[in-house]
């Protein structure tokens, strides 16, 4: 049985990145006793069986001539005894220099796997390997990999088990070089070729500078998109439906049940001025079909129909490739940067889509992060209508804490929580056009199984905050705030109620500190405290059916922490 996994290779051949991808996020890394060279150790999962995974340092052959290579070869020496097997690393455009090396390893008589890495740039410079016709020459596994955008990670962990001991006489250097020379005339062919278009934006669309430049294009149009099919909906469709359809027939059952007792409180909720406002009435037939179907369904459709588009176009695994780094350092893979744009949108389907992530560590790290420091649209465009008027500097402001926050916050998360986070296997597609049928039909099926879900829990969310308006609970709960309210924040003891209120819509809650006479450093307070603190109702509901009691209750506390640090520094650091 194989206990440990050795990672070998000459230096710049990706060996770094392919150990990423094998053991994921939770990484251990020390200096080897006596010097500042660092080994990188972590573990792979397969199936039930649990492998450490170690990085050795580079090295271009087993008679070191530096320090990195002299500890490589001392931990290869170390372990040899051992049940371990060496996955050796190699460039597939300096197939011959790295070959030197892999000799080497075979006649060691170690159990041998060879990853063929950079295989995108072998092709791009024309170079064709034959891959089956080289691993009979070497006699052990040989498999084709793109460390950078995972094609071949996943075959490379289904081979493993192949890597075997095979017997090679041992050879001089001189005759090394002659036997590295005749297997490369026999496997490797070089021809000229041109990129083509498509290939050339697929390369750029990986590359850190072009392609965070792509990616801030796209993520801009991808919102102007979203924000324009969703108020297009709003406005043409749901609003319309709603208030020229249903309202008349929850007027006459209003009318009918009297405007008044518990069932209508129930069913109506609470009348405004004499008539029914669907987001701040809180019925069960009122608020939260409103909620669910015109408030955030239509922001909804657009997310997922934009996010199909990237997906089959084959963009959206490209963006994950592009800040995978930056998310490691939370804790979470490139991918988790889907559930945060869902979040932009609505927190709701940003939650739900956290399933993409294999772990509860990673799912919990985004869910926290989605709910403090993820704004929705409606909230987003109350904090630009509110704070707008006195200055763009407080409406960047806003936006500028929040990303300080869940900087912070993910990097403690991050050495906080114990648990494994495995690596997510992500093959990279060519640029390709989606069939429309097949986008729609993606929609459907996303749309339903957001609906099936999320709209009993919203309900059962309203119902809740009902019964305790009923019976008066709401109110004590929002006076026992009162005072941090005033003197930790700088606030008037009336903001309570908004703050308050923002646990069921926070955009209605930013438009009730409008009456309040704020100050500008008030309002950036409040409004900021309204996107950090607890999420609106629907978010939070669906926080307990995917995180589970434990979890969410862990979630709030980071919540309530969180909210009362910054809303006490943003209170005696922020000018007036």
């Amino acid at each position: 049985m194989i206990k440990k996994i050795l990672l070998v290779g000459n230096p710049n051949v990706g060996k770094s990145v392919i150990f990423s991808r094998l053991t994921g996020v939770q990484v251990i890394v020390s200096n080897y006793p006596g010097t500042t060279i660092e080994i990188s150790r972590g573990y792979l999962k397969i199936d039930e069986e649990k492998l450490e995974v170690v990085d050795l340092p580079g090295a271009y052959s087993l008679e070191p001539t530096s320090k990195a290579e002299e500890v490589a070869v001392t931990l290869l020496n170390q372990n040899k005894k051992e049940d371990i097997l060496i996955l050796n690393i190699v460039d597939a455009t300096n197939l011959e220099r790295n070959l030197f090396l892999t000799l080497q390893l075979i006649e060691e008589g170690f159990s041998v796997i060879v990853c063929l890495n950079m295989c995108d740039d072998a092709f791009h410079h024309g170079i064709d390997i034959d891959v089956e016709r080289l691993e009979k020459l070497l006699g052990v596994p040989v498999v084709s990999t793109c460390a950078v955008t995972g094609k071949g990670i996943k075959l490379l962990i289904e081979r493993l088990k192949e890597a075997k001991a095979v017997k090679r006489p041992r050879l001089s250097h001189q005759e090394r070089w002659r036997e590295i020379g005749k297997i490369v005339e026999a496997v490797q062919s070089l021809k000229h070729r041109h990129h083509t278009l498509r290939e050339a934006l697929e390369d750029a669309s990986l590359k850190p500078l072009s392609g965070l430049i792509i990616a801030l294009i796209v993520v801009y149009l991808s919102f102007k998109f979203v924000r324009f099919l969703g108020e297009f909906i709003i406005s043409r469709i749901s609003e319309p439906i709603f208030f020229n359809f249903y309202q008349p027939v929850i007027e006459h059952l209003s009318m009918f049940l009297g405007k008044k007792g518990f069932i209508h409180h129930l069913l109506i909720g609470e009348l405004i001025q004499g008539r029914v406002d669907f987001k701040q009435s809180l019925g069960v037939l009122t608020t939260a079909p409103f909620i669910e179907f015109a408030m955030v369904l239509p922001y909804l459709i657009s997310f997922y129909f934009i996010l199909g588009i990237l997906e089959d176009i084959g963009y959206l695994p490209r963006l994950a490739m592009l800040l995978d780094n930056i998310l490691h350092r939370f804790g979470l893979h490139g991918y988790a940067i889907i559930p945060v744009l869902l979040g932009f949108g609505c927190n709701v389907p940003g939650i739900l889509s956290t399933r993409i992530l294999e772990s509860k560590r990673e799912r919990f790290i985004a869910s926290v992060i989605i709910s403090i420091g993820i704004p929705c649209v409606p909230l987003q465009a109350m904090i630009f209508g509110l704070l707008g008027r006195f200055s763009g500097v407080y409406v960047g402001g806003v936006y500028l804490v929040l990303l300080c926050v869940v900087i912070v916050l993910g990097f403690i998360l991050n050495r906080l929580l114990k648990g494994y986070s495995p690596e997510l296997l992500l093959e990279i597609p060519p640029y390709r056009l989606p069939p429309i049928i097949m986008l729609l039909k993606k929609l459907f099926f996303r749309i339903k199984g957001f609906l099936i879900e999320a709209a009993p829990i919203v309900l059962l969310g309203v119902l809740i905050i009902n019964l305790l308006l009923y019976f008066g609970l709401f109110e004590f709960i929002t006076r026992l705030f009162s005072l941090i309210i005033k003197d930790l924040f700088g606030l008037p003891k009336e903001a309570v109620i908004a703050l308050a209120i923002g646990f069921l819509r926070k955009d209605v809650a930013v438009g009730m500190l409008l009456p309040l006479s704020l100050s500008a450093k008030q309002l950036f307070i409040a409004t900021t405290l309204l996107a950090l603190y607890f999420p609106c109702l629907a978010t939070f509901m669906v926080l307990f059916k995917e995180l589970g009691l434990k979890y969410l209750l862990k979630a709030i506390l980071i919540m309530f922490l969180v909210s009362l640090i910054v809303g006490t520094l943003l209170n005696y650091l922020v000018l007036r």
